[in-house]
């Protein structure tokens, strides 16, 4: 039986351990995951590691074959970093909690997995409407209003029309109305914004 030669690198959260061998056929390698052991067969090469330094949740655990190594994810049930794959070092999850830092609910906020916060960011901003006209009258600025005053002549009797261009006109912008009434009895006044000075040019 040859052995193998292999390292491994971690976070708080998953360990990665990497086995070199090289030219390995995906089809001939055998991995098998158990909480505190790990079993890598490869036609005459073997490899077990046990008992690992903390339980692993076999089910989220997965491994690559590349051309020099075999590289396997191994995700720990509990946060926190080992210093080593194997070891006689008691499973965290096992011992009877001990001091305020290791209460329940510590070793509960420990063992959730962490939130994908890009994942959520693409989701939130995928999933949101665009705001109508209908709901905020601000909504495209400019154009937006000329629209609107257009949609209200477009939809206006022939005397609000008149009205509208009558008072436009002579008001010099400042004044629209829709009252034929009112505007068809005299010249349309000035009324410039407040703080404003309404001056005619030559």
């Amino acid at each position: 039986m040859a052995s193998l030669r292999h390292e491994f690198y971690e976070t708080d959260e998953k360990l990665t351990i990497s086995i070199f061998d090289r030219g390995a056929d995906p089809a001939q390698v055998s991995i098998t995951f158990e909480p505190r052991k790990i079993s890598y067969a490869n036609g005459e090469k073997t490899l077990s590691l046990e008992p690992l330094k903390g339980q692993i949740d076999p089910e989220r655990c997965d491994f690559t074959v590349g051309k020099v190594k075999v590289e396997l994810r191994l995700v720990k049930m509990a946060q926190g970093r080992w210093g080593g794959i194997t070891g006689d070092a008691p499973d965290p999850l096992q011992t009877a909690p001990i001091g305020p830092t290791t209460s329940p609910a510590v070793a509960e906020a420990r063992a959730k997995p962490k939130k994908n916060w890009e994942e959520l960011t693409t989701k939130i901003l995928t999933s949101e409407k665009e705001v109508t006209v209908d709901e905020d009258p601000n909504v495209g600025g400019d154009s937006t209003v000329n629209s609107f005053f257009q949609k209200i002549f477009g939809d206006a009797d022939d005397d609000a029309k008149r009205a509208m261009m009558k008072s436009f006109q002579e008001s010099g912008g400042t004044t629209l109305s829709t009252n034929w009434d009112e505007v068809s009895k005299g010249p349309v006044e000035v009324k410039p914004p407040a703080g404003s000075e309404w001056k005619k040019w030559d």
